[in-house]
C-alpha cells in the first residue's frame, strides 16, 4: 500500500484544533502537482457530500508525507476513507502502470479488516462511483444527535470525552456517559446537571509523571478527590484503577469518566497525541515540562521542532481563561509560544517557569503581569495575579535532593504555577512540596532512594539522554567524590540507533566505575534480543570505558542483581528500570532484610 498508519484523530492534534483523519504517504513523496491533485479530490468529495470545505495539511517528514483532513467527529471513519481514496486515485492517475493493482488491494484490505465482511461497501477509485459510495457511508455513519450534543457542550463551555463506543458530557462528578447508539435528545437534556472539574494536561519529554503526581498531591491536599493517569496506571487518590502505561487517551478517558473524581491530572504522551489526538476537549491548565530528543522516526516526527509542535498541541484545549505553563529554559518552547495564536486561531494565557527567577523571559512576562515561577536566593518564588509567594527553600524540598536534582526543581516550579491556576492556595502548595518525595512511595519509579548497607541506590525512570544526565548528576552529588559509581543502561527498541548510542555517550561522560548493559526485555519492540545491548556496549567501549567495567545482562532484574553484588559501602548505584514487573522485583531486593543481591 502507498500509505501506512491511516488513522482517525478523535481530538485536537498536531494538525488541527479539531478532529480529523491522517495518513502517512510513503514510497511516493507528493510534489506540488500530486499534492494539488490530492487536495482537489478531497475538495470534490466534500462538495459531493454537501460538506463545507475542509482544512487540509500536507506535512513532509523523513519517510514521506502526512496528509491530514479536518472533519466532524461523527464521520471520522468516512474522512479516513476519503483521504485514502484521494491519495490512491491521485497515484493511479499519475502512475497507472505502478498502481494499477491499487483498487484490488484496497478492497482486499477492507474485507480483511472488517468485523463483518458482509457489511463492507468495497472501495472504488473511479470518482463518480466513489462519491456514490461515500454518500452511502455518510448515511450510515453520520450522527446528527451527536453533532448537536457536541455543539451544545461547546456553547456551554463544557468538556466532553468521545470515543467509538460512548460520549461523556462534563467530567468526573459533573459528567454523564451514554453509549453512542443511545444518545439523548439535546433538547431534553438537563444541561444544568452537568459540570466541569479542575483539569490539567501534562506533557513534555521528561518529568511528566513527577509533575502529574505533584499536582495530584496538591489537589488532594486542597480537599479534592483527585484522579490521574500516567505511565504507571490510573489512580484515584490512593486507589489503583488500572496498572500499566496509561499515559494516552485511554487513561485520560478513564479518569474523566470516574464519577467520584473531583479533579483530574492527565499525563498526555506524544504517542497518544499523534495516534488519536487529545482525549479531552477542554482543560483548565496545560503544562509542557521540556523538549528533548526522544522517539524520533515515529509518526513523522524527526526532530526537536516537530516534537515541540506535538507537545504544544495541548494549547488547543486549554480554556481562554486557563493557563498554559511552559519552561522558559527550553529555547524551543520560548520560540514557538508566540506562534500558537496563528496555529490554532487563539492562544491561552501563558505562565513561564525557569530555574532562575531573573531569567529574561520571566522578567518580561512579569512586566506584563504574567504568572512566573523560579528560584531566587535558594527559594522557590511564584508570581501570580500580581502577588508574590515564597514556597520555601529548594534544598529542604525532598524532591530536589538538596538542590542537586535540577530537573526536579524545574518540575516543582512548573507544578507550582499549575497548582495555583487550578485554585490551590500557595500555603497548601508549599506544605505539599515540603514533604513530597520524602518516602519512595510518593513518586514510584522516579528518584526512589535507598540505603542498602551503606550503598546508596537510586531507582529511576531515566529513558533518554537528558533524563540520564540528570540522574547521574544527582548520583555524583550523593557520592560526593568518595565512593564508586555504578549504573544500568538499556533502551527500548523503538528508538533510532543514534538515540540509543546517545544514551551510552551520556553515561560515559560521568566515567562510571561500572556500567551494566541491560536488555530491556519488556520493550524490544521489533528489535532482536541482544541488538540494543551490542549497540550500547560498543559505544561505551568506543568512549574509552574498559571492557571489564561493561558487563552485559539479559534482563533488567539480572542487571540490577549484578550491580548490587558489585557494590560496597560508600558506592552509589543509579538504576534506571523501565518495566513495572522488573521495578517491582528490584524494589523487593531493596527491602530491609531482603539480602540485596541474593
Amino acid at each position: 500500500m502507498p500509505f501506512e498508519d491511516s488513522r482517525r484523530l478523535t481530538g485536537s492534534n498536531l494538525f488541527f484544533a479539531s478532529t480529523g483523519a491522517v495518513l502517512d504517504a510513503i514510497g511516493v513523496v507528493p510534489d506540488g502537482v500530486l499534492e494539488s491533485a490530492w487536495r482537489a479530490r478531497v475538495g470534490r468529495a466534500f462538495a459531493a457530500l454537501g460538506w463545507p470545505a475542509a482544512a487540509l495539511i500536507a506535512r513532509r517528514h523523513a519517510r514521506g508525507t502526512s496528509l491530514a483532513i479536518a472533519a466532524r467527529a461523527d464521520v471520522l471513519f468516512l474522512a479516513t476513507e476519503i483521504n485514502e481514496w484521494a491519495w490512491s486515485a491521485t497515484l493511479l492517475e499519475s502512475f497507472p502502470a505502478r498502481f494499477g493493482h491499487l483498487e484490488g488491494a484496497l478492497q482486499k484490505a477492507a474485507l480483511e479488516d472488517a468485523a463483518d465482511p458482509a457489511t463492507v461497501v468495497p472501495p472504488v477509485l473511479e470518482e463518480r462511483a466513489a462519491f456514490a459510495r461515500f454518500r452511502r457511508l455518510a448515511q450510515r455513519e453520520g450522527n446528527a444527535r451527536l453533532q448537536a450534543l457536541l455543539a451544545g457542550a461547546g456553547t456551554r463551555h463544557l468538556p466532553y470525552v468521545l470515543d467509538e463506543e460512548s460520549l461523556t458530557l462534563g467530567a468526573g462528578v459533573g459528567g454523564r456517559t451514554w453509549a453512542i447508539g443511545e444518545l439523548p435528545v439535546p433538547e431534553s437534556l438537563d444541561w444544568r446537571a452537568l459540570g466541569d472539574i479542575p483539569t490539567a494536561l501534562v506533557t513534555g519529554s521528561n518529568g511528566k509523571t513527577t509533575t502529574v503526581r505533584l499536582l495530584a498531591a496538591a489537589l488532594r491536599a486542597h480537599g479534592l478527590c483527585t484522579g490521574f493517569n500516567c505511565t504507571d496506571g490510573v489512580f484515584l487518590d490512593g486507589e489503583t484503577l488500572a496498572s500499566g502505561d496509561y499515559s494516552g487517551p485511554a487513561g485520560a478517558r478513564q479518569v474523566l469518566r470516574e464519577p467520584r473524581c473531583q479533579a483530574a491530572v492527565l499525563e498526555t504522551a506524544r504517542g497518544g497525541i499523534l495516534r488519536r489526538g487529545i482525549a479531552i476537549a477542554r482543560a483548565r491548565v496545560g503544562v509542557v515540562t521540556n523538549i528533548s530528543s526522544d522517539h524520533f522516526g515515529e509518526y513523522g516526527i524527526d526532530d526537536l521542532a516537530g516534537l515541540a509542535d506535538v507537545k504544544l498541541s495541548i494549547a488547543a484545549v486549554v480554556a481562554d481563561d486557563g493557563l498554559l505553563v511552559l519552561n522558559a529554559d527550553d529555547a524551543l518552547l520560548v520560540a514557538k509560544a508566540p506562534l500558537l495564536a496563528a496555529r490554532f486561531g487563539r492562544a491561552p494565557l501563558l505562565g513561564w517557569f525557569a530555574l532562575d527567577w531573573d531569567h529574561e523571559a520571566l522578567r518580561r512576562h512579569r512586566a506584563r503581569a504574567g504568572a512566573t515561577a523560579g528560584v531566587r536566593g535558594g527559594r522557590l518564588i511564584i508570581s501570580s495575579d500580581q502577588s508574590e509567594h515564597d514556597l520555601g527553600a529548594i534544598a529542604t524540598m525532598p524532591l530536589s535532593i538538596g538542590g542537586s536534582a535540577l530537573y526536579n526543581v524545574a518540575n516543582l516550579a512548573g507544578a507550582a504555577l499549575a497548582a495555583l491556576a487550578l485554585g490551590v492556595a500557595p500555603a497548601t502548595v508549599a506544605a505539599v512540596f515540603a514533604e513530597f518525595g520524602a518516602t519512595p512511595t510518593d513518586n514510584p519509579g522516579r528518584m526512589m532512594r535507598f540505603d542498602l548497607s551503606g550503598t546508596q541506590v537510586i531507582v529511576d525512570y531515566a529513558h533518554n539522554p537528558e533524563g540520564l544526565r540528570g540522574l547521574l548528576t544527582v548520583a555524583r552529588h550523593l557520592g560526593a567524590g568518595r565512593g564508586r559509581l555504578g549504573v544500568l543502561i538499556g533502551h527500548a527498541g523503538n528508538r533510532q540507533d543514534e538515540d540509543i548510542v546517545a544514551v551510552a555517550r551520556v553515561a560515559a561522560e560521568f566515567r562510571p566505575d561500572l556500567v551494566v548493559v541491560k536488555e530491556d526485555e519488556a520493550h524490544l519492540r521489533g528489535r532482536a534480543p541482544g541488538e540494543i545491548p551490542r549497540l550500547i556496549r560498543a559505544a561505551l567501549l568506543e568512549a574509552g570505558l574498559p571492557e571489564a567495567s561493561v558487563p552485559v545482562c539479559a534482563s533488567e532484574l539480572e542487571a540490577a542483581r549484578h550491580a548490587l553484588a558489585w557494590a560496597r559501602p560508600g558506592d552509589v548505584l543509579a538504576l534506571p528500570v523501565h518495566s513495572p514487573l522488573a521495578r517491582a522485583a528490584v524494589l523487593a531486593l531493596l527491602e530491609p532484610g531482603s539480602g540485596g543481591a541474593s
